[in-house]
């Protein structure tokens, strides 16, 4: 059977954490979209690992872990976070694996990324600069190069290939871009003469992994990257990531059979934040933000950017739950509430005096919606590594009680520290 992790809001809800936890549950954990873009933090014993690329079993010495066909992966940045994780004792050899559908995120599409995000001035995304959304340019207009493409029909690593298409793609973008692009086609050419050879233990395809997998009865765990209001047909486009981020996305990034799917789990922070530009009804740019922003420690994996922060929106989340018909709800970081005599949560938007029930498209209604509060009082203690329900102060259950009937959804699992070990499952 498989499960399936997404985001429920604007990404950094904590799904690193969930998934390190259900790992132990899971023989196969997979990466269905997105790159090194997602930040997924994981505490476990006494350790901070900081993903990207890496699936978060890799912290689960148990774990095989597949980056599927609708990832895209920044070779020397893949290389990087495997040394990072076996500094630390976890042995990765046989245990990681990349589609050889999936798109290679060459050094030429990070620095075509900070180009286009100058030209759109201040009207700028907020990308985290990786290059992911030109790769998935470059693999929608098919001039990208898949790892399948670097290597002969016996495996052997053929450079004339890739050399080839680096060559036709980067006099594309010269053309394109002029003497702003600062690029040397060369050097990264001499790049792959030694990531050719070292890739060939990690690059499968991916269907038979998953095949050997349903025929042996493993289950599966399936990692969504940044979240469901951020995916390009779903989220505030245009300030939205480039894959499909929601339950969607793991259909085409992954050869699953659906029919084993089992839950589908929506991870929710207990109020919401957001790193780059695009609309944000909830933000508070006050204390309260500020406030959220400090104790919560609000600063993105990736970029290291501070992120901007809010009331809870259930008009986000109820939205994302009716895209990607969760099962069960994971609320995260409660305890970051601790301190406030009152919490506000978003139920409905106001336009022109009418309510909208649900998640305009529409960025020029957005800019102009009223937000309809529900206020509730806070509870004023401590819930930090309470891992009984029964142990959570009325007001806090109270609160999460209201967040499941206002979505229609169990909250299964409530977050209330960083730790493997600080989560209650109801």
């Amino acid at each position: 059977m498989a499960t399936v992790i997404l985001g429920s809001q604007f990404g950094d809800e904590g799904k690193g954490k969930l998934c390190d936890i259900l790992s132990a549950q899971h023989r196969l954990i997979c990466r269905c979209q997105g790159g090194n873009n997602a930040g997924h933090t994981v505490q476990a014993n006494g350790v901070t690992y900081d993903l990207h690329i890496l699936p978060s079993g890799i912290v689960n010495p148990s774990c095989i872990n597949l980056v599927g066909s609708g990832c895209v992966v920044h070779v020397p940045s893949f290389f990087k976070e495997l040394a990072t994780i076996e500094k630390h004792g976890i042995a990765t050899k046989d245990r990681i694996f990349i589609s050889d559908r999936a798109h290679i995120v060459f050094d030429l599409h990070q620095l075509v990324d900070g180009l286009e995000e100058v030209e759109l001035g201040k009207t700028f995304i907020g990308t985290t600069k990786k290059g992911i959304g030109p790769t998935y340019s470059t693999k929608a207009t098919r001039s990208g190069t898949r790892f399948a493409d670097l290597y002969d029909k016996n495996g052997n690593y053929i450079h004339a290939n890739l050399e080839s298409k680096l060559r036709r793609l980067a006099d594309g973008f010269k053309k394109r871009y002029g003497d702003l692009l600062q690029y040397d086609v060369e050097a990264e050419l001499s790049k792959f003469q030694k990531h050719g050879e070292d890739l060939k233990p990690y690059v499968r395809d991916q269907t038979l992994i998953l095949r050997q997998a349903k025929q042996s009865g493993d289950t599966v765990l399936v990692e969504g990257a940044n979240a469901t209001m951020l995916d390009l047909d779903c989220g505030t486009f245009p300030f939205v990531t480039s894959s499909n981020t929601g339950l969607g996305g793991v259909f085409t990034g992954l050869s699953l059979d659906w029919r084993r799917l089992k839950d589908v789990i929506g991870v929710v922070k207990a109020y919401t934040t957001r790193v780059g530009s695009g609309p944000f009804p909830t933000e508070q740019l006050n204390e309260m933000g500020e406030k959220l922003q400090t104790v919560g420690r609000e600063f993105g994996v990736t970029t290291g950017r501070k992120r901007r922060c809010g009331w809870l929106d259930l008009v986000i989340v109820k939205y994302s739950s009716e895209v990607n018909n969760y099962t069960a709800l994971n609320l995260t970081k409660l305890d970051i509430l601790d301190d406030f005599d009152e919490i506000q949560v978003a139920i409905d938007y106001s336009l022109n005096g009418k309510s909208l029930g649900t998640f305009p498209a529409n960025l020029d209604a957005l800019a102009d919606i009223e937000v309809v509060y529900k206020t509730m009082p806070g509870w004023k203690c401590t819930t930090t590594k309470f891992t009984k329900w029964n142990d959570l102060p009325s007001n806090a259950q109270k609160y999460v009680e209201y967040i499941e009937e206002f979505v229609g959804v169990p909250i299964r699992y409530v977050g209330t520290g960083p730790g493997r070990e600080d989560m209650i499952s109801r």
